[in-house]
């Protein structure tokens, strides 16, 4: 039997490697959503969306007794069962884990409608990741222009449609880091991303900081 002092904080299941590396961001910005230094690992689902929402609670059993905390990530879009929407699919799979060892001790985090939305913000830095810091057109303008942004809205209503297309007028190949990037520099207390909050909220109270004496 393992000693509690070898049990790690938090495992995480993602749909794939770009989200690993933008949940690899924002876990080394602790101090930046309030929350202590962590110990975890990431495993990315080769069977992706689908296979998080269908099969966490099954992969997840064997990490019952190593883990203090167990997350899982997808999205919405690509996850085969689209028209739930993000909560009830979340609810489905916290469901699930609770039932498998892991009551009151995992979350699910259903980004919708994909991951490219918590790419989006007003940041200078998005524009530095995506190749568009020196262009002369302004990326956000651009945005508008090609129909992949309302006018008064920081967010496309097609994410990753957008991002890919930025970074093909950039010649920028696409690539996880890009993500990480993102995530270690923008400012992660403007995001009001449903999801995004949801994760920060289930960090802090799994994750307080101590306080000083």
């Amino acid at each position: 039997m393992m000693s509690s002092q070898n049990i790690k904080d938090l495992v995480i299941f993602v749909a794939d490697k770009n989200m690993e590396f933008a949940v690899k961001g924002i876990l080394s910005r602790f101090q930046s959503i309030s929350i202590r230094p962590l110990s975890f690992d990431i495993y990315v689902n080769p069977k992706r969306d689908p296979g998080c929402l269908n099969i966490s609670h099954t992969i997840l059993r064997p990490y019952i007794n190593f883990y203090h905390y167990a997350l899982v990530f997808f999205d919405r879009e690509g996850s085969g069962k689209e028209e739930l929407g993000a909560q009830a699919l979340a609810q489905q799979v916290e469901d699930l884990l609770a039932r498998n060892g892991w009551p009151d001790r995992s979350a699910v985090i259903v980004i919708d409608p994909e991951l490219e939305n918590w790419v989006w913000t007003d940041s200078p830095h998005v524009d530095v990741a995506l190749g568009w810091a020196n262009s002369k057109v302004d990326l956000r303008s651009w945005m508008t222009q090609q129909g992949f942004l309302e006018k008064g809205k920081i967010k496309p209503n097609r994410p990753k449609e957008a991002l890919t297309a930025a970074l093909k007028i950039a010649r920028k190949p696409r690539s996880s880091v890009i993500y990480q990037q993102i995530a270690q520099r923008v400012n992660l207390q403007r995001c009001s991303d449903p999801a995004f909050l949801k994760m920060k909220k289930i960090l802090r109270i799994w994750f307080a900081l101590e306080k000083s004496n």
